[in-house]
Parts: structure tokens; C-alpha cells; sequence
């Protein structure tokens, strides 16, 4: 089967190149009316220009489709409420979300200003933060919506160099969970999408021979997935150059001490039980952890008694 999104609106971010213009590409081709939204900066995020948003924009309706440009500042939240009310003006909803705008402003820890820290954090988790936001009553009362947060192996994993796009990288899971949440009722699913792609924000860190297999087009189809009416619910999916994985948060099972041995010591002697992945499982909310634990002190108890 096909996967279409004919009838409804996309709104793509940082979809003047890269990643974001494949999507929005994409989502055109595939029946979707799509605002594409650029600032048009450079890759640290200084300056501007309508012309890359502007050039997808014709792209997709020299194909037949329809697109809008918008030049949002997704880092300001009246840019981005502007954003959404044209788009509500022009086709009266809004059906997906693709978070992908973002910059980078690398350095080692020791040597990052707190504006550059800042900066990013500003753009990659409060950018997702106002886009989503935007939409989510217009989700609530269509009782529709696909968001697709952009992640990275940076945040999940850390990289050298990248503290700030790091944490916010992984502040957009601790985003999608909740979100999950609290919009399943409504029919919204959100879901995040981890790529690796050769792009302008990638150029300097892979070998050439190595950029050249990992395309944007190759990440795109994990996005499209991700946004379509059948898409999972709050799943980290991995894109790369042809590869495809799921990236899991698994708790292990732990152990249970009682309060008269609940000390760091006891801890380090316990900990190759702690750490066994043995019966470790995903967590489907921050609760469960609670309940886990709540469960091994009630065995214990009941343990005792008998």
C-alpha cells in the first residue's frame, strides 16, 4: 500500500535544504499541501534569506502541488503562531508537523559560551516546543495529528564537542513521550526520527566517500512513516544512508535493598545485579518505574511475612 497524504497540511521546518527539503519534497509528491518554513540562516543560525524556502516552494508546484514558504524564526514563538494561522487561512488545518529545523555551534565544553549554549537549546528544543504548541489545540479538536520530532545519535549516545546540541537533542524525547501522552486520546502520535544524512550541518564532520552514501532521500522515507496517518506512537526511529533501527530506553530490573542495607556500599557490592540485563524492559511511562519499585518492596514484605 502506498503511503498518501492527500487532503491534508504539512508544515516542515528548516525546509529550504537538507533533510527538511526532502521531506517537504516528499509530502508534496505524496498528496500533502506543505508550508515550508526557513529562516534561510546559515548553518550557525546568523543571517537570512527567503530564497531557499521559496525555491521548494516553486519546485513543488511546477510538479502540480500546492506549498506555501513562511520564514519563521522557530526559536519565536509570534513567528511561528503567524506561521500556523496562514496555514490555517490558506487550507483551514493542519495535519503534520516535521520539527527538523535546527544549527549547530560546536565546540568542547570547556570552550562553549552559554549564548552558544543557549542558542541552540533556544532553537532545537524550544523551536519543537512553539511548533508543537501551535498546532496542538488545532490537533486536539480535529482530533488528528502526526509530530515528528528530530533527534539525534548526539543526544542519545553523546558526541564529543556537542554538549549543547546534545542535550537538546535529547530534551525532544523527554518532549515526544509526553506528548504521546497526552495527545493519544485525541489521535495524536508523536514520534521522533534520528538521522544521519550528509547535509550542510554534517559537511565538516565525515570523509567525503562517507557523505556521499548518506543522503537526505535515504532518510526521508523513515520521516514520511513517521508522519502517516498509520505511524507508531512515541518510537525513535534511526535513518541512515540505508540502515534503519528502533533506539529503545530500557530500565534493567534492578534490585531491592531494605532500608537497613540501603547504603552506597551495599550498592557497589550489588551492582553487577543492578546493572544484568536480564529481564530489562522499556518503560511505556515515568510511573512505571515507581510501580516497579513498589512491586519488589511489596514481595519483600509479603516475603518476610511468610
Amino acid at each position: 500500500m502506498t503511503l498518501r497524504f492527500d487532503g491534508q497540511v504539512a508544515i516542515v521546518t528548516g525546509a529550504g535544504n537538507g533533510l527538511g527539503r526532502s521531506h517537504a519534497l516528499q509530502l508534496a509528491a505524496r498528496g500533502a499541501k506543505v508550508v515550508v518554513n526557513d529562516l534561510g540562516g546559515s548553518r550557525d543560525g546568523s543571517g537570512g534569506s527567503t530564497a531557499a524556502a521559496a525555491e521548494v516552494v516553486n519546485t513543488i508546484r511546477a510538479a502540480g502541488g500546492e506549498a506555501i514558504a513562511h520564514g519563521a524564526n522557530v526559536a519565536v514563538m509570534s513567528e511561528v503562531e503567524d506561521m500556523v494561522a496562514q496555514a490555517m487561512a490558506e487550507w483551514g488545518r493542519v495535519d503534520v508537523l516535521i520539527n527538523n529545523a535546527g544549527i549547530l555551534r560546536d565546540k568542547s565544553f570547556s570552550k562553549m559560551t552559554m549564548e552558544d549554549f543557549r542558542l541552540v537549546m533556544d532553537v532545537h528544543l524550544m523551536g519543537s516546543v512553539h511548533c508543537s504548541k501551535a498546532v496542538w489545540e488545532i490537533m486536539r479538536e480535529q482530533q488528528y495529528g502526526r509530530i515528528v520530532m528530530t533527534t539525534s545519535s548526539s543526544g542519545l549516545y553523546g558526541n564529543f564537542g556537542q554538549t549543547n546540541y546534545g542535550a537538546a537533542k535529547m530534551a525532544v524525547i523527554g518532549l515526544m513521550n509526553t506528548l504521546g501522552l497526552e495527545g493519544a486520546s485525541r489521535n495524536i502520535r508523536v514520534n521522533a526520527l534520528a538521522p544521519t544524512a550528509a547535509t550542510r550541518m554534517t559537511e565538516d564532520i565525515m570523509p567525503e566517500e562517507v557523505l556521499g552514501m548518506l543522503k537526505p532521500e535515504a532518510v526521508t522515507p523513515a520521516a514520511l512513516l513517521l508522519a502517516h496517518e498509520s505511524a507508531p506512537d512515541r518510537h525513535i526511529l534511526a535513518a541512515g544512508g540505508g540502515g534503519y533501527a528502533l533506539a529503545r530506553i530500557y530500565e534493567t530490573d534492578g534490585i531491592f535493598l531494605p532500608e537497613s542495607e540501603q547504603s552506597p556500599e551495599a550498592l557497589q557490592q550489588q551492582w553487577q545485579a543492578i546493572a544484568s540485563t536480564e529481564g530489562q524492559q522499556p518503560l511505556e511511562a515515568g510511573l512505571k518505574q515507581g510501580e516497579k519499585f513498589l512491586h519488589k518492596a511489596l514481595a519483600y514484605v509479603q516475603g518476610k511475612a511468610g
